[in-house]
């Protein structure tokens, strides 16, 4: 039986062209019952990996419980839990996230950096879902965003962490 206190290494295995083209996406607001904006960053695959958007969903799986992130379980906070492999460095009007499988960067709006530094954190969602309709230079509106981002599956089905928000300097 294995200690509870131990970490146990993923048994699941993944390539990185099973995972497909990784977006970094983010945005800011008010949650009910917070007196400040909160920053959020989401994590997704557009489902276009070698094997196609089933394998790809799996492979994001085991991409991220590698990385010590639970999959459809509570909210983790990595500044309590250092198993977590997932780093967030806001500089220079950008978020950059990296995880062992993903490196990042997201250039932030003004109210979304003033929301990431007054908190000292970011949400991060990180999808097992593809969204293929998000593509990189096309945009995406606020109601295809909540929309995807407050599906009860994609929800159900993400890892979810708050990232403690470093910088250089």
């Amino acid at each position: 039986m294995p200690s509870m206190t131990t970490p146990q290494a993923s048994s699941l295995t993944f390539t990185p062209a099973q995972l497909g083209t990784q977006i970094l996406i983010g945005w800011s607001g008010r949650q009910p019952d917070a007196d400040q904006d909160t920053a959020f960053l989401l994590a997704y695959s557009l489902g276009d990996g070698q094997d196609g958007p089933v394998v790809g969903r799996e492979a994001m799986r085991a991409a991220l419980e590698r990385a010590g992130l639970h999959v459809g379980g509570s909210i983790q906070d990595a500044a309590e839990s250092p198993g977590i492999q997932a780093k967030l460095l806001v500089q220079a009007g950008q978020a950059v996230l990296t995880l062992p499988h993903l490196s990042a960067q997201y250039p932030a709006p003004a109210e979304w950096l003033a929301a990431a530094q007054a908190q000292g954190q970011v949400y991060g969602m990180f999808a097992t879902a593809p969204w293929p309709e998000a593509v990189p230079g096309q945009p995406v509106s606020e109601d295809r965003l909540r929309a995807f981002a407050a599906d009860e599956e994609v929800v159900r089905t993400a890892a979810h962490c708050l990232l403690p928000v470093r910088s250089l300097g």
